[in-house]
């Protein structure tokens, strides 16, 4: 049997211990060694202390002065240098300029207004002195005898403030620096910046920074915007009993805040009254009088105006931030003079159409959501928006069960209607590209900034639905397609990975018939879209997509995103279709040209970046042109017909599952304009009507470009250049069509229909039967005549020949015969104005179908 483990382990422990007592042994000469060394020096030591030498005693008292000042010594490179506070007094904000020498903004580190000390009530500078540092006018910055005092009283257990008016304005200053814990440490580094401070700035300049950085609640910050937020009037309108309730704030601006804790300021206010008295700022009877007089407040919060772009100034001030840290510069005291691309005119015509619209919009959405099935308790959906509350979550943690919950919670009005208010609010992005150089003109994140600063351009991730198909065709032009290639409009199924089946619908059953890949995105067809990218592959797609601006969001190479499922930002698509606008060419979108000092010397130049091919310009070209019919004729139409603008554009709408997002994004050679329209929680949608883009999204940029081009900020003259150069595949299948066309005999071609895209669509007819043919001539025949039948043959024959000699893929499509103008569903001329009821015959063919067993995300908004 093996031994016990535990008897091995006995065996050794014996030997251990024989081990620790033996080093021990070894030990104890070295320890005594050290102890008869360390005795003798601890007992003289011990005999000094208590029979101290006159020597003894100096050397002590010397050494600790001498500590006091290496201290510091080492902590006056952990303050803030001369430089720096030379800079600190100088309030001069980063200006950030339109391209056409308009203000947007201007930043500043707070809600604050700076005024030079002569326009501050000397009520003000009386009071302040009396209070906080009676002898500002005869210290260097410590007041040493009121720090001693202050030392004494907080050693008794009274504690009691001892900073002089410097050492405060070091803290407002450098509140990061210098700290606020209770420690010397504080204490030294505050008391070095208050000599520097004093060494750089005389008394008055003190006194006018320090009334225009002190802090006084509710973001206001100096003494202009706290005589404004307090008492409405500006600084220099304070009276003594305003200055003295002002100056009493300072000891602590939320004990003595006078809005909330009125008696404590009204005490505060009159000691320091007594203050001014005991200086000779007041008389006796004046304070007598005053002391018994009231509080009078005139409170108004101070809020910035946001400016004519504020998301914008909002993105554009990161990316200052970052610029002036990398090259030396503060944003907040240098006096930077940013020059952007936006154009204030361009900027008020676009937040003008969107604010209009919108609230055309809103007023559709609140007749949705009230009466018996909007915002109630007994609205299922609604219902969840009240579980989702912190109301309800307090309510069911305080013991009430889900009924009674949500019963208390609709008995508070105030509470519905807020939260019927922040779920039913419409919002919208825009969004302006100058497509030549990438330069943004016009950005509009939100209705209102001030309600809601969640910028709906950059931030927000959305569905884009079918304003994505330019990129499945893009991809097919660039494969080799042509606008006449056609597909058969039948029912799509489509195996995922996953085993799921997804089934693409349109609003129209299917016809039958073969339809044009012109006309399929001129009137948004999803099934002969979701076969395209069957064909093109869904990779191939999302890599266009990438390379010509989409290029921050995640997009899914899966067949439904031909439909547009995965989520995008306004920013990527408007910088998408830049890119169709510039012949294939993407462009970064950019916001600044130029930065100056205030002196107007030129810091840095940003001109615009090198362009990179996303798409071939043949591909490009006739995609552009495709797109044309998307206004001309097809669910763009209203930007003609309603709108009357009879410049060269392209556009396509967009509308996701369920009428959550509207989009619609225009193009014209000079500017290419986008607008998404949606509710922030994507559960809320507009009726299947006012939901489209084509409704929704399109009345936005259709008004902006009628404003445009009405005041010539946009040229209607300007044109696309279409024109597609034969390249060597088009010469060589031309010179071999027309060598077969020799071999086997030259037949008569049946005359050309009219070109489809300047007819307008004929009425939907009866579905072809089962044996419709796959391609029927653009005259209508199911089927070639026997005449030209040969030619027909031989066209198609040189075609394949052509493309299998030079390399190139087999055309995409069933066929490349002539295709045929099949019929088409009726489209009204004219995207309606805002009407009560739609008509039947008024759907939008754009919004992209599912299956039941396949049903697409639908995206909420993201961001920080």
């Amino acid at each position: 049997m093996p031994a016990d483990p535990t008897c091995r382990v006995k065996r050794y422990v014996p030997l251990i211990r024989d081990r620790i007592a033996l080093s021990l042994s070894r030990l104890k000469p070295a320890a005594a060694r050290l102890g008869g060394f360390i005795r003798p020096l601890g007992a003289r030591a011990l005999h000094r202390l208590r029979h101290p030498t006159r020597r003894g005693v100096l050397m002590a008292i010397g050494a600790l002065p001498a500590l006091v000042v290496l201290y510091v010594l080492v902590l006056i490179p952990f303050t803030p240098s001369i430089g720096d506070i030379r800079k600190a007094r100088v309030d001069e904000p980063a200006q950030i300029l339109s391209a056409d020498g308009k203000v947007l903004a201007e930043f500043k580190p707070s809600n604050r207004e700076w005024v030079p000390l002569a326009q501050i009530s000397p009520h003000m500078v009386d009071a302040l002195i009396s209070t906080e540092d009676h002898r500002f006018y005869e210290h260097h910055g410590i007041d040493f005898k009121r720090t001693a005092g202050a030392a004494l009283h907080t050693f008794s257990g009274e504690r009691q403030g001892g900073s002089t008016i410097t050492q405060q304005l070091a803290r407002n200053l450098y509140p990061d620096e210098i700290g606020r814990a209770p420690t010397l440490t504080r204490k030294i580094k505050e008391a070095i910046t208050a000599f520097k401070i004093e060494a750089v700035y005389s008394k008055q300049q003190i006194l006018e920074t320090y009334l225009n950085t002190v802090p006084f609640l509710y973001n206001a910050y100096g003494i202009e915007m706290a005589a404004r937020t307090y008492f409405g009037v500006s600084a220099d309108q304070l009276d003594i009993l305003q200055a003295a309730t002002l100056t009493g704030m300072l000891k602590g601006n939320a004990y003595y805040n006078p809005v909330i804790n009125p008696e404590r300021a009204l005490a505060r206010r009159n000691t320091v009254l007594g203050q001014m008295v005991k200086y000779g700022k007041l008389s006796e009877a004046q304070y007598a009088t005053l002391s018994k007089k009231p509080l009078r407040l005139d409170f108004e919060r101070q809020t910035e105006p946001p400016g004519p772009a504020p998301h914008f100034a909002l993105q554009l001030r990161k990316w200052l931030i970052a610029w002036a840290d990398r090259n030396d510069y503060n944003i907040y005291s240098d006096g930077l003079v940013v020059r952007t691309t936006i154009d204030s005119r361009l900027q008020q015509m676009a937040t003008a159409a969107l604010r209009q619209h919108t609230n055309q919009l809103q007023g559709i959405a609140n007749g949705a959501w009230s009466g018996r099935n909007g915002c109630v308790a007994g609205n299922d959906l609604f219902a969840t928006f009240m579980r989702e509350t912190q109301d309800y979550k307090s309510a069911r943690d305080a013991g009430a069960n889900d009924a009674d919950a949500l019963k208390q919670l609709a008995g508070d009005r105030t509470f519905m209607r807020n939260l019927c208010k922040s779920k039913t609010a419409v919002e919208a992005g825009f969004l302006a590209i100058d497509p030549r150089n990438g330069q943004i003109k016009a950005w509009v994140g939100s209705r209102d900034f001030t309600d809601e600063p969640f910028d709906h351009v950059q931030q927000a991730r959305r569905q884009p639905g079918s304003t994505f198909k330019p990129f499945v065709y893009g991809a097919a032009y660039a494969a080799g397609a042509k606008p006449g290639d056609t597909f058969i409009d039948q029912p799509v199924e489509i195996t995922l990975a996953g085993g799921e089946i997804w089934k693409p619908t349109d609003d129209v059953p299917p016809s039958n018939r073969p339809v044009t890949l012109r006309d399929a995105i001129a009137f948004s067809r999803n099934r002969i879209t979701a076969q395209l990218m069957q064909t093109v592959g869904p990779d191939k797609v999302a890599r266009l997509a990438r390379a010509m601006g989409v290029r921050d969001s995640q997009l899914d190479p899966v067949p439904s995103l031909a439909l547009g499922t995965s989520p995008v930002t306004l920013k990527e698509m408007v910088s998408a279709y830049s890119t169709i606008a510039n012949d294939g060419e993407y462009l970064e979108p950019r916001m600044v040209t130029s930065i100056e000092d205030h002196k107007g010397n030129v810091l840095a130049q940003f001109e615009s970046a090198s362009p990179e091919r996303a798409l071939s310009a043949e591909a490009d070209r006739t995609l552009l042109d495709t797109m044309r019919d998307v206004v001309n004729r097809g669910t763009g139409s209203a930007i003609r017909t309603r709108f009357g603008i009879r410049g060269d554009v392209a556009g396509k709408t967009g509308t996701t599952q369920g009428n959550t997002d509207g989009w619609f994004i225009l193009m014209d050679p000079q500017l290419v304009a986008g607008a998404w329209v949606g509710f922030d929680d994507g559960r809320v949608t507009l009726d299947d009507y006012w939901g489209q883009g084509a409704r929704s999204a399109l009345p936005i940029v259709g008004d902006f470009f009628q404003r445009a081009l009405r005041s010539r900020l946009v040229d209607p003259r300007a044109r696309f250049d279409t024109e597609v150069t034969p390249g060597a595949f088009e010469t060589f299948r031309e010179k071999l069509r027309a060598w077969m066309d020799k071999l086997f005999g030259k037949h008569e071609a049946p005359p050309p229909a009219p070109p489809v895209r300047h007819a307008p669509p004929p009425r939907a007819s009866a579905p072809a039967p089962a044996s419709v043919p796959a391609v029927a001539s653009e005259a209508g025949a199911s089927a070639p005549s026997a005449a030209s039948a040969p030619s027909a043959a031989s066209a198609a024959a040189a075609e394949s020949a052509a493309r299998a000699i030079m390399g190139l893929p087999p055309i995409i499509g069933p066929s490349s015969a002539p295709p045929a103008l099949a019929p088409q569903p009726s489209y009204p001329a004219q995207a309606p104005a805002l009407a009560p009821t739609p008509t039947p015959d008024e759907a939008d063919p754009d919004t992209p179908g599912a299956s039941a067993s396949y049903t697409p995300p639908v995206a909420q908004p993201q961001g920080q």
